[in-house]
């Protein structure tokens, strides 16, 4: 009979043990293999060439941390049960198993309107049923409607071991050490309060810190000028592949990619749909990219150049809007280069904004020495929180480097 109690030696967690041999069954499961195949940060590796790590790495790391978050609440008197260690276990480990190809990027090109939550909880519903309702708490908590709340702010909320593992991650194979969050510290100060996830007092710099953390990811990692085009690109180049297909243009493609560029409606996921979509992944797309480099259609063929041959348009951030003339300027200049009338297809202006932290949303918890607790923000000794509620926003204007 086969060991399925493994460790995983993991780079950024050290050894990763499998305590439940359902957690083994998922992760052998093809809808979670996939996730071998998903890039966890899109095309960031054309920015930090180290930042190759998939959404399997992710979830290993974010189960490894749920399971080392109830360990601690345990050992403060919490009382948790095997059956809910399994579950909130098997929850985060199939939280991102509805990811499509370069994961956040192109989750709505393909199948519109379908997140990749309920692109998940499709695909968790059809394990369960496979593993005969072994996953139903999981999922459960996965909707956010277990009865103890605490399960669900483990899995999502703004100090959930999802963000906790992707942070260390991200930041270990970007090189980025600004956002190297000292999870242990965080995960020992953990503890509940009324069935709420809450922090213990002690722990408020360590929250700051991850805070801040977080803030500098986003702004020098995850929205980095490049990042953040290199992401819109992707899309346009879906956006233009389904557009082209739809009017009758026959362009080479996978199989499984050509059926999603076909179609339009998605209204309920039927059982082809989801069959197609778990055999897709990021390779689907970088063949397709590089047969459409040299497609004749010149914005699908510009745009797939710019990745492939790392050939990205120039770019200007700014803290404001940029002006209308320049912008036309600019689509003027293109159209003149290029003999084109479609300038305004390849110079355009994007944003990005963070809320570093929702003090509404779902705010963390401090609980002090009397059992007291007291929102985050209005905690005496806090130094950041009540700086980084504010909503920044960064502008992008991309335009091609020949007319720069």
């Amino acid at each position: 009979m086969q060991n399925k109690l493994k460790i995983i030696n993991d780079p950024v967690h050290g050894f990763i043990k499998i305590p439940y041999e359902i957690l083994f069954d998922v992760i052998e499961h093809p809808y979670f293999q996939r996730l071998r195949r998903i890039g966890q940060t899109g095309l960031l590796n054309l920015i930090f060439p180290g930042a190759v790590h998939t959404r399997f790495h992710h979830a290993l790391g974010a189960m490894h941390l749920m399971f080392t978050a109830l360990e601690t609440l345990k050992l403060k008197g919490v009382t948790i049960s095997k059956e809910e260690e399994k579950a909130a276990m098997l929850a985060i480990l199939m939280h991102d198993i509805g990811h499509g190809p370069f994961s956040h990027a192109l989750e709505n090109m393909l199948m519109e309107d379908w997140h990749h939550e309920k692109l998940s909880l499709l695909l968790m519903d059809n394990l369960n049923r496979k593993f005969n309702g072994e996953l139903s708490m999981a999922v459960e908590m996965y909707k956010g409607r277990y009865h103890r709340r605490f399960f669900n702010q483990l899995i999502s909320s703004q100090l959930d071991v999802d963000r906790l593992d992707y942070l260390k991650r991200d930041s270990f194979f970007t090189g980025v050490s600004e956002g190297n969050v000292n999870t242990e510290r965080i995960i020992s100060m953990m503890n509940v309060s009324g069935d709420e996830l809450v922090i213990d007092a002690k722990g408020i710099y360590s929250v700051e810190n991850y805070l801040t953390a977080r803030m500098f990811m986003y702004w020098q990692v995850y929205y980095h000028k490049t990042a953040a085009l290199s992401e819109h690109i992707l899309v346009k180049i879906l956006e233009r592949a389904k557009q082209l297909t739809l009017s009758g243009k026959n362009l080479p493609a996978s199989e499984n990619l050509t059926y999603f560029l076909n179609k339009n409606t998605f209204s309920e996921g039927s059982e082809e749909d989801i069959r197609r979509f778990t055999e897709l992944d990021d390779n689907d797309v970088i063949q397709a990219m590089k047969f459409w480099q040299n497609d004749d259609d010149l914005i699908l063929s510009y745009f797939c150049k710019s990745v492939i041959k790392r050939r990205l348009p120039k770019t200007i951030i700014s803290s404001r809007p940029f002006d209308e003339e320049f912008i036309r300027e600019r689509i003027s200049k293109t159209n003149s280069f290029f003999s084109t009338t479609h300038g305004d297809k390849v110079v355009e202006q994007i944003s990005r904004s963070l809320l570093p932290y929702n003090k509404v949303k779902q705010p963390v918890y401090l609980l002090r020495k009397n059992g007291e607790t007291i929102k985050l923000d209005e905690f005496e000794s806090q130094i950041l929180s009540s700086s980084i509620t504010k909503l920044n926003t960064k502008y992008i204007l991309y335009f091609p480097r020949e007319i720069s």
